[in-house]
């Protein structure tokens, strides 16, 4: 079997088939349960491509899986919350690589899990001071911790939860924060330098699954209850929050 399978590097034709799935699995996950996919996306990548490769890889199918997603869910994106955002997660790509380089990667980890926990669980936080100045602030720490800690909606996926009346109008929002924010990301990789044409065949592919992922999420949702969405939610992030406080305390040495 070719270990270049359509002339993608280290890539054979049985990874190739996985991460197309991977994509379709985790692009269905992240609308349903307004959370996560992307996250575990990037852990599956991490099985078989270094960081150089796989941020990128991961960077450009999010960015796709989120932009087919607004398209399908345009109806549903709270529109007022884009300009701010956008603007805030500008400035937080560029100031990641300058400051607060020396700060590790387990603190940065540790800080946004207990942010999570706190923002889920005391939903009012999540709505402190007006919705264009929240999530201007929002946008800046998205993109700045993006630099660091790569999968940063489950940081931004409480705040919209709280703004959302509805887990259609989550979905929608959360996937269209989320695109500016990778495209920010890339350019402040400078990823001019990863050859990104030799990996461009399972790109492609793999955002097609994702697009296909997000219409079978949209119409799993449809037919969800509000209640059940908000639940699942919950729990959700209040796992992964604890595994992020987890993982950096065993990395600064506190677990022992």
């Amino acid at each position: 079997m070719s270990h270049d399978f359509l002339g993608v590097p280290d890539t054979t034709a049985l990874v190739f088939a996985a991460f197309s799935l991977a994509a379709l699995v985790t692009a269905w996950i992240g609308v349903v349960t307004g959370a996560a996919g992307g996250l575990i996306l990037l852990g599956l990548l991490a099985m078989v491509y270094p960081p150089s490769v796989m941020v990128p890889i991961h960077t450009f199918v999010q960015l796709g899986s989120g932009g087919s997603r607004v398209v399908i869910m345009w109806r549903y994106v709270m529109r007022g919350t884009l300009l701010p955002f956008g603007i805030g997660a500008a400035l937080g790509a560029a100031a990641g690589a300058q400051i607060f380089v020396a700060l590790p990667t387990a603190i940065l980890q540790g800080i946004l899990g207990l942010f999570m926990l706190l923002v889920t669980w005391m939903p009012n936080m999540g709505r402190v001071g007006t919705e264009g100045k929240r999530f201007a602030i929002l946008g800046v720490g998205a993109a700045f911790i993006g630099i660091f800690v790569s999968a940063t909606g489950v940081l931004v996926a409480p705040f919209v939860a709280s703004a959302s009346p509805d887990r259609r109008n989550h979905a929608a929002t959360l996937a269209a924060l989320m695109s500016m924010v990778h495209i920010f990301k890339l350019i402040a990789f400078g990823v001019l330098g990863f050859a990104v044409w030799a990996y461009a065949p399972l790109i492609i592919v793999m955002i097609v699954a994702a697009t296909a992922g997000n219409w079978l999420g949209g119409y799993t949702l449809d037919r969800m209850k509000e209640r059940d969405f908000r639940l699942i939610f919950k729990l959700l992030l209040t796992v992964l929050a604890c595994r992020l406080v987890w993982v950096a305390a065993a990395k600064l040495g506190w677990l022992g």
